[in-house]
């Protein structure tokens, strides 16, 4: 038996000193001579290979890779020599498995031909590392999942995307079911790269799990589930073969289900472990927390969008023999409401006074939309008193008062009716500026009406104006966010009074949306890109042919004045 005194310990007769010897170690440990005979080993490698004894062959007791690794380290190995001392190897570990263990092998060789080699199990190490590049794994997936969920904030295709990302990274298969209406169940499918959509009619009971998902309880183990008893709407197609493993995850919501989603996985593969359930509901979480802000969203933008219809000016056109315009430019171009209003009521009947108001709340923006729809709706309930303009301007003072809000509004109340070739104007005004007149020689006149603005001063006061305008006259309302503009060639003066009437005075003989569109094309080009208020014009023209409609089953004509 060869001793090596310098490169692993004693000989078992002598131990080293403290009494700890290299034959003790927890690491199995073999000798082996130049030939590949045992010449010594330890009782943790006796453990590791039963039939290994001293004598023996390492081609007859090793696996075949340590085998053949000794042999090559001897073969390259120097002659003996008495005098030379044990070195070591100077190679990198071998790897190598024996019985399911991941074993690695460290060669020292002792000078004289023979090799000792220390063997350390890695399987432990391996399989953590293996966990380790799992977990790195499916982290980057969450993060890259969550990112492409929420880059959009559509819920069909966030539905459709969360479907193909479970497909292509969890299984063969995946199914999102949404929350059913009416009894129907929303279903997208994905298979591969092909996704589908459809509305199923089905029982929640017949998959095991599913009823309890979609009201967001934990779900069962896949192990539960026979995949043999799927519905046929639960298997979609091009899915090649019978399903072999079935996973359930719910996937939670904002306070309520977002859905199911269901991961089938081909017979013959390795079925759903309890890992990857566990990673399944880590990806639901993502996909409900994503499929719920984007119905969220969808759901309010439904409703700001009922909100603002509501909000925006009207479409004005021909009235009772006159003719009407508006025009709205909000202050930023990205809003499509402001301060700035304006209705048109029409009377009942032809002979009955039509009601156009323009009006101008104090600040801009959403909080501003929001009172001008308060004091629409209030106006549109004070109709039946539209004849005294001084009353309907103090109950709406009052009405104004008693809100919950400090701002206030100046306005102008235009009561229209058509006589003969002529068209009649009763104006108000309540802080606002005043109406211009654009008579057919070119002459704008100013309205000589005035009043105090409404829901500031527990009293106001108004003075009206009647006005009359001849065919092809012209009355304009507007805001001072039209007088007030600033811009021009130093992006600092205001567009002003005085070039509002001569624009205005170039427009003689102009319909009313003509006469709107020079208005907002003038005031637009002055101001450019820069900031401005809000800005609205209405203009009530006296036409020089009136169309009239069909009333109590006359014929719909037209005559010329």
């Amino acid at each position: 038996m060869t001793v090596f005194e310098d490169g692993f310990g004693r000989s078992p007769a002598r131990p080293a000193a403290g009494g700890v010897s290299w034959l003790r170690s927890p690491h199995p440990a073999v000798v082996a001579d130049r030939e590949g005979g045992v010449v010594e080993f330890n009782a943790a490698a006796a453990d590791l290979f039963p039939e290994m004894g001293v004598g023996s062959w390492l081609d007859d007791v090793v696996p075949g890779w340590l085998s053949d690794a000794h042999r090559r380290l001897a073969r390259r190995a120097p002659t003996p020599s008495v005098a030379a001392p044990a070195t070591r190897a100077g190679r990198l570990a071998l790897r190598g498995s024996h019985e399911g263990r991941l074993l690695r092998a460290h060669p020292t060789e002792s000078g004289h031909g023979d090799v000792a080699w220390w063997l350390v199990d890695d399987s432990d190490l391996n399989a953590a590392e293996d966990a380790l590049r799992t977990e790195r794994d499916r982290t980057v997936l969450l993060a890259e999942a969550s990112t492409q969920l929420l880059a959009s904030l559509n819920p069909d295709r966030c539905l459709e995307k969360a479907a193909l990302l479970a497909a292509a990274h969890l299984g063969d298969a995946a199914l999102v079911i949404s929350p059913p209406v009416r009894n129907r169940y929303g279903v997208v499918t994905a298979v591969g790269e092909t996704c589908d959509r459809s509305q199923v009619t089905m029982d929640p009971t017949s998959v095991p799990g599913l009823a309890e998902a979609l009201q967001g309880f934990p779900p069962v183990p896949a192990r539960w589930i026979d995949p043999a008893e799927l519905p046929d709407w639960a298997v979609p197609e091009g899915f090649e073969g019978a399903p072999g493993s079935v996973a359930i995850a719910p996937l939670p919501g904002h306070g309520v289900p977002a859905g199911v989603l269901i991961l089938l996985r081909r017979g013959g593969r390795r079925a759903f472990d309890t890992s990857e359930e566990l990673f399944a509901r880590l990806f639901a979480a993502r996909a409900g927390a994503a499929l719920s802000a984007a119905r969220l969203y969808a759901e309010q933008a439904r409703v700001t969008r009922a909100l603002i219809a509501e909000l925006l000016p009207p479409q004005l056109h021909h009235v009772h023999g006159v003719d009407f315009a508006g025009g709205y430019r909000t202050s930023q171009d990205t809003e499509r409401i402001g301060g700035d209003f304006y209705d048109v009521h029409a009377g009942t009947a032809a002979e009955e006074e039509t009601l156009a108001v323009l009006g101008d709340v104090c600040g801009k923006g959403l909080d501003a939309a929001v009172l001008t729809g308060r004091i629409r709706s209030t106006l549109q309930a004070l109709l039946p008193l539209a004849g005294d303009h001084q009353n309907v301007l103090e109950l709406l003072n009052g009405a104004l008062l008693t809100a919950r809000h400090t701002r206030f509004a100046t306005l102008v109340l235009a009561s229209v009716r058509r006589s003969g070739s002529q068209v009649r104007l009763r104006l108000t005004s309540a802080g606002h500026p005043r109406p211009l007149i654009l008579r057919t020689t070119g002459e704008v006149e100013e309205a000589d009406t005035s009043g105090t603005l409404v829901g500031a001063l527990p009293e106001v006061g108004s003075r009206s104006a009647i006005v009359h305008l001849s065919p092809g006259e012209t009355c304009l309302l507007y805001t001072d966010g039209i007088t007030e503009a600033r811009g021009g060639p130093l992006d600092a003066s205001m567009f002003g009074e005085d070039r509002l009437r001569a624009t205005l005075a170039e427009c003689v003989g102009l319909p009313a949306e003509a006469i709107v569109e020079r208005l907002q094309m003038v005031a637009g080009d002055w101001v450019g890109r820069g900031p401005h208020d809000d800005m609205a014009v209405v203009a009530i023209t006296a036409p020089h042919t009136t169309h009239l409609s069909a009333v109590n089953g006359h014929t719909r004509g037209r005559y010329t004045t």
